[in-house]
């Protein structure tokens, strides 16, 4: 038994005794109420039956069809001479009533309510002194009244209850809702860091490279190759503080914007810097959201970026084509097909999320001479 229900029990039991007490009092003293000439000392028993029924009203609540049933059996044990009590008999029913009415489930509460109304017609069928007009408007007045208030109590305590499960589940849903945008905005910052330091970071070790090899034959190519390490380690750490930006800043008016289709020759001179011979072809795709031309940006740094850093290959080819509702990024090299390293990895893993996101395929393998990056993503109002 919890710390509720014992609470309850108490509660109970101390209305209980109230209502035996004045019972007792009611029969013994005797009040004006009292009617009849039936024996006190039944009375007093079935009084005494009551109160226990009572002080279990809300642990068992279908103990309390015997308190009516109490009252029958004592009028039909005596052929009908027995008291009619208010404080005695009327109260613990109008108690089990409210009970009936307020608490346990459907079927207890029909029982109890039933049996109830059921001895209430039976004594004014066969007890003179209930079948007077006042009488009887009293008491099915009061009965009535006290078992609308147990139904209300119920509906306004269903209500309630069920508020505050529906209030749990939004809350539960906020946070849920809330714990995947954190988990989508880390995901989406680790594809920029590794978008951004991916690419540059490779173009650096390339130009480093190429520096070394030429360093002691041809100081201005070598003097080339570290400028263009220093620029593209340049563009990184701005492109890095701009993320850190975009975490910090609550004014979004003031952020720079995300790189677009319009910047996609600055990656292909830097693939041309280092040595890799690269065919850009490229529709009108100005009109597409901000959004997708990121996503079609990342596509293109992310597939030279793996050329230059897997492929061993000596030249590229990169196309943009558009169409009536899709635009189509493909891009080629002439290295090797094969490899774990190139199909695996974060960047394909953010590509295709990237692409995904609006609604596009990305598909990565080999060629027909190396290996083909092809992303589409669809462009109409509804994708």
């Amino acid at each position: 038994m919890d710390r509720r229900t014992r609470w309850h029990l108490a509660q109970d039991v101390a209305v209980a005794a109230i209502v035996a007490a004045l019972g007792l009092a009611e029969v013994w003293v005797p009040f004006e109420s009292v009617q009849g000439t039936g024996s006190p000392v039944l009375s007093t028993v079935a009084i005494l039956v009551c109160a226990v029924l009572l002080a279990l009203r809300r642990i068992v609540p279908l103990a309390l069809v015997g308190i009516p049933l109490t009252w029958v059996l004592c009028f039909v044990a005596t052929g009908g001479d027995t008291q009619v009590l208010f404080f005695g008999g009327f109260l613990p029913i109008s108690l089990a009533l409210y009970t009936g009415a307020r608490h346990g489930g459907v079927r207890t509460s029909a029982t109890v309510c039933g049996s109830v109304f059921a001895a209430v017609i039976l004594a004014d069928l066969f007890v003179p002194e209930l079948q007077g007009p006042s009488e009887v408007f009293f008491h099915w007045g009061v009965l009535l009244t006290v078992f609308l208030i147990g139904i209300g109590m119920r509906v306004s305590e269903r209500r309630a209850a069920d508020a505050a499960v529906r209030a749990i589940a939004a809350e539960t849903d906020a946070r849920e809702a809330a714990l995947r945008a954190v988990a989508e905005e880390r995901a989406r910052i680790a594809r920029e860091l590794h978008d951004i330091l991916g690419h540059s970071v490779s173009v650096m070790v390339v130009q480093a490279g190429a520096a070394a090899e030429v360093v002691d034959v041809d100081a201005a190519a070598a003097r080339r190759a570290l400028e263009a390490i220093r620029t593209t380690g340049t563009d990184a750490l701005a492109e890095v503080r701009r993320v850190v930006e975009l975490l910090r800043e609550d004014d979004h008016d003031a952020l720079s914007p995300q790189p677009g289709i319009a910047r996609i020759p600055e990656l292909i001179e830097q693939a041309r810097g280092s040595g890799l011979v690269v065919d850009f072809r490229a529709d009108d795709t100005s009109d597409l959201s901000a959004g997708r031309q990121l996503a079609v940006y990342r596509v293109v740094q992310e597939s030279l970026t793996n050329v230059r850093r897997h492929a061993r290959a000596a030249s590229a080819s990169v196309a943009i084509e558009r169409s009536a509702d899709r635009v189509d990024v493909t891009v080629t090299d002439d290295g090797a097909a094969a490899g774990a390293d190139r199909a695996a990895g974060h960047g394909l893993l953010g590509m295709r999320e990237r692409v995904t996101l609006y609604g596009g395929t990305l598909e990565a393998g080999p060629g027909p001479s190396g290996w083909r990056v092809h992303a589409s993503l669809p462009i109409g109002a509804g994708s």
